[in-house]
């Protein structure tokens, strides 16, 4: 059986599309044309591990899941050495890009009762009595966690987003993070927490793929697999980046040539 994401189910639908509206005057902090992108992975409301991010960026936009692109391999990477495959959901703080220079300023909108309540209401749809951890990453994501006033009484860890410039603290973080998680989440049958942890610096195997049954059905088979993108010379970390000269609405999705994938 050929795997694909088969999308929400109606209530998570509807509510998806009561997302409120970000007030005229706080759009310009977003990539507000762009509209909303919101999860990644189970949403039967028996995942083992909830991970929380920030915000979907341009590879997320194109595909409509969130933390596929250089971010969402390193994520995927986390979750392999915890053991899951597919036991997991992610979501974001934001569900709408935001200017990585107005970060500061959009903040507060975490806060706006509106937004608070639809976030919160998602969270609690998304997770049920089988959740074992969740994990914020970065601040954002720390913030939509402490703001979280119904999250589950299960262990909680907050550690740095994957696209943190301090690589040196990310992968202290994270590696400090992979024992405690390993013992509170049990490993899906297919996967193995007897991996190596971090070390020092970000590997090539330190990135996986995200799964099939992640994405929606009919997408090219190399999307959510960069490694072609982080070999090449010059080298770029992902297929899909905004134009330079109109960023608020062009998007440019590279695909790679065969010789790309061979080498």
């Amino acid at each position: 059986m050929v795997a694909f994401d088969k999308g929400p189910p109606a209530a998570l639908a509807q509510h998806f599309a009561d997302l409120p509206d970000i007030a005229p005057e706080l759009r310009s902090l977003f990539w507000y044309d762009w509209g909303p992108v919101f999860y990644r992975g189970r949403l039967t409301g028996r995942a083992r591990f909830l991970g929380i991010a920030s915000d979907p960026g341009p590879t997320e936009r194109v595909v409509g899941r969130t933390l596929v692109g250089d971010a969402g391999q390193r994520v995927q990477g986390f979750l392999e050495k915890v053991g899951l495959t597919r036991s997991y959901v992610l979501v974001n703080a934001f569900p709408v890009a935001v200017h990585p220079g107005k970060v500061s300023k959009a903040q507060p909108l975490l806060s706006d009762p509106d937004q608070l309540r639809w976030r919160n209401r998602f969270y609690d749809l998304v997770t049920g009595p089988d959740l074992e951890a969740i994990v914020a990453f970065g601040t954002n994501a720390h913030l939509a966690l402490d703001l979280w006033d119904s999250k589950p009484d299960v262990p909680t860890f907050k550690v740095p987003h994957p696209s943190s410039h301090d690589t040196e603290s990310l992968l202290e973080e994270w590696r400090t993070a992979i024992p405690d998680l390993r013992a509170a989440v049990a490993a899906d049958p297919d996967g193995t927490q007897g991996g190596a942890n971090y070390g020092s610096t970000f590997k090539e195997s330190d990135y996986q793929a995200i799964p099939p049954l992640d994405l929606p059905f009919g997408l090219p088979p190399w999307v959510g697999n960069d490694a072609w993108g982080r070999r090449a010379k010059p080298r770029h970390n992902n297929s899909v980046e905004r134009l330079k000269s109109d960023q608020e609405h062009t998007l440019v999705w590279r695909a790679p040539s065969p010789q790309d994938l061979d080498s």
